[in-house]
């Protein structure tokens, strides 16, 4: 039996792509056991279950940009979900450990590369990581999204994949009709879909809740994901909407219909977005968390307005703007279509498949 673990998370965008290397796994090989390593704590104790997966936690965090006393704790975290990793790789004995970012890759990684375990990194962003960084010099390959990699990684250890997605939403045909229903819609006018991330996003969503009054008076209908910190006071806000198509949700399953009747998009620009978008072939407008390392959202975001594939707002003037934008963008047809050829033209294809099959070749190798 084939026995793999995958570890990483923290966000949607780590624990998204890597529920799907596990299903493209499943695919490739029938005799196969998977183990998930997470951050205890962590949404991915949570949505990995879910998924049908086996999950260990590490008590493990990351360290604080601002001074914070819980970077005094750091050290002692690290030794210890290292300790930790090490007895969950005994214990599981894996041919092969796979990293998708975010803390709790760290340790394990570390420790499968001590052991001379096969080891692979999948790296989202256009701008990586600290912790891909730092195991890009010791892991046996990287899949990338974007070109030019080779500034953070060694480049023969380098694939061009793209970034796997939710499988659910590759094929998107014959779906409209059933998203209407399930959300409430109509399908005789144009329907946003706002989406700020599974964490929530502060400044999308304020600025979304300004703009409601207007979007009803405009015959646009809102799908509107939240996340949990900022549900009920959006909730609250929206209560006297209901009836002009204003929907609102903490979180939403059922992404393949959220996308399937979206005429365009607002989202901010995690590397799962932006390849989700792309696959999809949706108009976008963007809004750059400001919130993460290296600003790598807003690169994220330029690799598509490069491309004229998508609109930017600045995080910082999305309260004066994003409205507004969105709009323009609803009444504009011709900009929607051109966005929407040109999104479509940076997207990959099978993505998790191509990442699996780079596994099963490191177990070859062995």
């Amino acid at each position: 039996m084939l026995k793999v673990i995958i570890s990483g998370g923290g966000t949607g965008g780590h624990i998204f792509p890597a529920i799907a290397i596990a299903n493209s796994l499943k695919e490739l090989s029938r005799d196969i056991d998977i183990l998930f390593v997470g951050a205890e704590g962590r949404m991915e104790m949570e949505k990995v279950p879910a998924a049908g997966y086996k999950i260990e936690g590490l008590k493990i965090s990351g360290l604080q940009r601002s001074l914070s006393l819980s970077n005094l704790t750091f050290p002692f975290k690290v030794f210890g979900s290292i300790m930790k990793a090490n007895k969950i790789l005994k214990r599981f004995q894996p041919d092969v450990v796979v990293g998708v970012g975010g803390y709790a890759s760290g340790p394990i990684l570390f420790v499968a590369t001590l052991n001379g375990v096969p080891t692979l990194i999948q790296e989202q962003n256009s701008y990586a990581g600290i912790t891909n960084k730092i195991l890009g010099k010791r892991v046996n390959k990287i899949c990338v999204a974007y070109n030019n990699m080779e500034r953070f990684f060694p480049k023969e250890k380098i694939m061009l994949t793209g970034n796997p997605v939710r499988q659910d939403i590759q094929n998107l045909q014959g779906k409209r009709e059933r998203g209407l229903e399930y959300f409430g819609l109509s399908g005789d006018k144009k329907i946003l879909l706002v989406i700020g991330g599974s964490l929530g996003a502060k400044t999308i969503n304020e600025s979304i809740k300004t703009g409601l009054k207007k979007f009803v008076a405009n015959d646009i209908q809102v799908v509107w994901q939240t996340g949990k910190s900022y549900f009920a006071s959006a909730k609250a806000a929206a209560e006297s909407y209901q009836d002009s198509g204003i929907k609102v949700y903490d979180f939403i399953t059922k992404m393949d219909y959220a996308y399937a009747v979206a005429d365009a998009v607002v989202s901010r620009a995690g590397a799962s977005s932006v390849s989700e978008l792309c696959l999809v072939k949706k108009p976008a407008i963007l809004v750059p968390s400001p919130n993460v390392a290296e600003d790598h959202q807003t690169m994220n975001a330029m690799a598509l307005v490069n491309y004229n594939a998508a609109v930017l707002v600045k995080d910082n003037e999305a309260g004066e703007k994003l409205c507004d934008e969105a709009i323009s963008l609803m009444k504009d047809e011709v900009r929607r279509i051109k966005l929407q050829e040109n999104i479509a033209r940076l997207a990959f294809q099978d993505s998790g498949i191509a990442i699996a099959n780079e596994i099963l070749r490191l177990v070859k190798k062995k």
